[in-house]
Parts: C-alpha cells; structure tokens; sequence
C-alpha cells in the first residue's frame, strides 16, 4: 500500500509542477470534460416542476431536511438556546464527568476508572465543541457565500432571500442528525486520533440494522466522493478564487506566486491535524465573519433610508408571480438551492469535524452543529442579500434577472458583465471607495479557511479507503498542497465542476444513512437532554 501511495505521488509529480502552463490546462479539459459532464450531468440532474428544472440531488436535501424537522418537533428552533450555550461550554462539566452523567454515558461503573472526568481518565475527543464547529463553518462559510448569494440574487430578485433563509432554518435539522451520528459511530486510533464520519456511522450504524452490506457500499462510495470533493471544490475552486482577487487587487498576471504561498501557509495548519486545524479556525472564523459581517452593516447602516423598501422588497419578491423573475416556484428554487450549496446540510462533511469533539454525548455535538447552517445561511447569506438589494436601489447596478446564462454572470444596465464576486465588490465599493479590499481579504480568509477543514475531510475519507497508515497520512497531504498550486495558477474548469459534482454526490449515500438511523439520534437526543435537566425546565 505504501509502495502504491508513493508511486502515485511520484507519477502525479511532474504533471501538476507544470500544470500552470495554458497546454497542460487544454489537455486536462480536452481529456476530462467528457467525463466531468457525465459525472455532473448524473448528479445534478433535474426533473420539471411547475415548469421549472429543479436538480434531484436539491429535492433529496430539502425533503430530507424538512422530514427532520417535523420529526424532531422543530428541535433546529427549539434547542437554539441549548446549543448556545453548549457551544459556550456551559454543559461541558455534564459532557466530561459526573457519576448520574457517565452511568447515562453508557458506564457501567460510575465512579471507577472508565468514564470517569477528564481528570482521571481523558474523555475522548481532541477539539472543543467550539473548535469543532469552527472547523466545520470553515467549510462552509466561503465564496457561497459572496459569489453565489449575489448571483442568486440578481437571477431570482429580492424575493429568493426569504427561501433562503427558510432552507438555512430547515438544514440545521440535518446537520444535527448527520453530527450526532458522527459521534456516535466514531473510531479511536492507538495515538487518540479520531476517525469519524459518514463512513462509519453507513459501516457500523447499518450493520446494526442488519444491513452490513449496504452500509459498507455505501460508506465506499462516500469515501471515494469526499476524496474527490476536497480536491476540487474544497481546494481548487477556493485557491482559483482567491488567487483571482489577489491578482485583480495587486494587478498580478499570474497566481503561481500566490498558490505556492498559499499551499505554505495551508501545509502549517493540516500538518498538526485537526488540533491544528481546530486552533486556527476558533480564530480565523469567528474574525472573518465578524469582518465580513461588520463591512455588510456598515453599507447598510449608510444605506439606512433605503432598508424599508430592500424589506419590502423582500417579501413582496417572497410570493410575486412575475414572469421575468419565473414565479412564485422560480424565486423558491434559487433560494432554496443557495441556501442547500452554500451550508452543506445533508452533503454529511460537517460531521467528520464534528466527530472529533471531546464529549460522551453524541447529541450535544449534534445539538451544536445545528448553528451551522443558522450562521453561515440565515446570517451571513443573508448580510450579503441586503447589502446586494439595497445598493441596487441606491446605485442600480443591475436588473434583476438579466443573466447572460451561457457566461453564469449578470450584465447591468451598462451591459457590462458582472460575476458574482464582482456583483458585491461592485456593491462594497459603491458605499465607500476601495471598500472592496476588505472584501477581497474575507474572500483570501474565506477561501484558506475553507482549504483547512475540507483538507481534513479528505484525508479522513482517503484514510478509510488506503489505511490509517502514516504514508497514507503523508500521500494525501503532499497531494493536497499541490492542488492549490494547481489551482491558483489554472483554469481547470471541468475538473473543478467534477468535484463539486463529487461533494454533492455524497448526499446519496448519507441521506440514506441518516433516514435509516434517525431513531438511533432520537435516543440519543433524548438521554442528552435528560442530562442536562432540559425536559424538567419546560
């Protein structure tokens, strides 16, 4: 196996030092598209509905995070408080220790020497439940959330914010399924490294149902997808970007400089591991977020007199059947569909963060999870949405609807074509001068964060399907790093379009998983909640 990994790394070797070059990128399109549009054709195929072309894989996401929502009783809005505070570490001493608290943990000697405080024996987990949620919001909160925010924007009107926002509010419910299955069914190296996931809770939670078979198939395959997402769309994708911005602020030719820079800085972080990657991003994602969020204020803030009629906007674009913006349905598919690509709700990545926490209660980590989605979709999504429809109205940009769909950009009135991260520069800069440079900063802190975290999701499902061993460790990482170089400094679009066909393919497989298992987080939602004295507060 080691021999295979190396040689793998050696064969790919000379091929992505020189992948900057214009040849290498038309001959890795010429040969890769064909297969690249089969993969994202499957994927991403749609069916018609009320004469819209709504893709599979967002129906499957919506209905199974709707299903969980009714079937928790509304636990994403009704545990918001609990998650706070379990995120603030207020329940940590319920999580770690006490005699009532490990007998419900599953010890069968409270007081021995099992399950007892991390004092006497280290409960396992290596991050924080606020590390490991950084670590996950990392993940998601990106480019989705400047770029394709805009763009779904200006195509479905003011009106796809309020879907978005409802579908933010839905996938929180899955994100606490697919997290609390992910500590559940985790695994424990010999050097207490944890190894967590869809994978094993498809292996190990199907195969208590007697459906062994299944569950190893389907674990294989989201192994083999999350692989392929997290050289793509987790790295390419977001080194292409942010290089993009850095070359059009510094008014640089080429993005080799940066990507190499860049893969420097990524290689510091993954080395430690998710320890590492668990430190940074508890600081990286609460400041970038606070960044990008404070600028979004400020615009609205000078834009104040305006904010009324972006509300009503809003909800007037909520139900208004208008044939250029497509109708009622229209405005609904581009919400939800940004909400779903943006926050990953169901797509089953997040819990491989998640896995890693130090608790005893599976449910407390789901519990907490579930701000992902409210953070990333219903906050900072939305932010980008206002700052969009109230500059609009102020400066008018665009108008709404008028996509050159073969280019995915939006022409202004001008007829000059914006892409979506041009659309909210254009929007930042509109209030204040130059005030796209702290965009173009969140964009390179967007892109890095999400480079960390989707680098540990790789490595996790490159793991379960070449060993655990420190060569497989090592193949991953190599390969990874070189990948943003590939990235930074390429235009691999069919590559980069197979990838993220790759990250959604995984929702599959784990929405399967998670409809199977749904009672296993019940209980296990139900002895958390026990714990921590919630019912008798009701």
């Amino acid at each position: 196996m080691k021999k295979y990994l190396l040689s793998l790394c050696a064969i790919l070797m000379p091929f992505l030092t020189f992948a900057e070059t214009l040849s290498m990128d038309e001959a890795i399109e010429a040969k890769f598209k064909p297969f690249a549009s089969a993969v994202s054709g499957f994927v991403f195929f749609p069916i018609a509905i009320a004469g819209k072309q709504v893709p599979i894989v967002l129906i499957v996401l919506l209905s199974g995070a709707l299903f969980f929502t009714l079937y928790f009783k509304f636990a994403n809005i009704r545990l918001l408080g609990v998650a706070i505070k379990a995120t603030k570490g207020v329940y940590d001493d319920i999580d770690y220790s006490g005699g009532r608290v490990d007998a419900l943990a599953g010890d069968t000697t409270p007081g021995g020497n099992i399950l007892e405080s991390p004092k006497a024996d280290d409960v396992v987990g290596e991050v924080t439940h606020f590390q490991a949620l950084t670590a996950a919001l990392s993940a998601t909160v990106g480019l989705g959330n400047i770029a394709g925010v805009a763009v779904a924007i200006a195509v479905g009107g003011p009106g796809a914010t309020f879907w978005m926002i409802l579908a933010g509010f839905l996938g929180m419910s899955t994100k606490l399924v697919e997290a609390t299955l992910g500590v559940k069914y985790r695994e424990v190296g010999a050097d207490g490294k944890i190894y967590g996931g869809p994978m094993y809770y498809l292996k190990k939670g199907l195969s208590e149902k007697n459906l062994g078979g299944l569950g190893k198939v389907l674990a294989f395959m989201f192994a083999v997808f999350v692989v392929g997402g997290s050289f793509g769309g987790g790295n390419m994708f977001q080194a292409n970007q942010a290089a993009a911005q850095f070359k059009l602020l510094f008014g640089l030719d080429s993005g080799f400089v940066f990507g190499v820079i860049m893969a420097i800085l990524v290689a510091i972080v993954i080395i430690g591991g998710i320890k590492r990657i668990g430190q940074v991003t508890e600081k990286i994602v609460p400041f970038m977020g606070i960044m990008y969020v404070g600028a979004a204020l400020i615009i609205i803030i000078m834009n104040i007199t305006a904010l009324p009629l972006a509300l009503g906007q809003i909800w007037t674009g909520v139900f208004q059947n208008n044939a250029m913006l497509g109708g009622i349905v229209g405005v609904m598919i581009v919400g939800f569909q940004r909400a779903a690509f943006s926050n990953e709700a169901g797509v089953g990545s997040a819990s491989i963060a998640h896995a890693a926490v130090k608790t005893k209660f599976p449910a407390s980590e789901g519990i907490v999870a579930s701000i992902g989605p409210f953070v990333d979709t219903v906050v900072i999504c939305t932010m980008t949405a206002l700052v969009i429809v109230i500059t609009n109205i102020k400066s008018n940009l665009f108008n709404y609807a008028n996509l050159d769909a073969a280019n995915n950009v939006i022409m202004n009135g001008s007829g000059k074509h914006l892409g979506g991260v041009d659309l909210t520069s254009v929007a930042f800069d509109s209030a204040i001068p130059n005030f796209s440079i702290l965009l173009t900063i969140a964009v390179i802190l967007f892109a890095f964060s999400t480079m960390l975290s989707w680098s540990y999701y790789g490595i996790q499902g490159w793991k379960y399907l070449f060993g655990k061993s420190r060569a497989a460790d090592i193949s991953y990482k190599i390969l990874f790093l070189l990948f943003i170089v590939v990235g930074a400094s390429s235009s691999l679009n069919s590559v980069i379009d197979f990838s993220d066909a790759m990250i959604f393919a995984m929702v599959f497989p784990n929405i399967i998983g998670l409809l199977l298992l749904m009672p296993k987080v019940r209980g296990e939602l139900d002895r958390y909640l026990s714990a921590i004295g919630y019912q008798t507060k009701k």
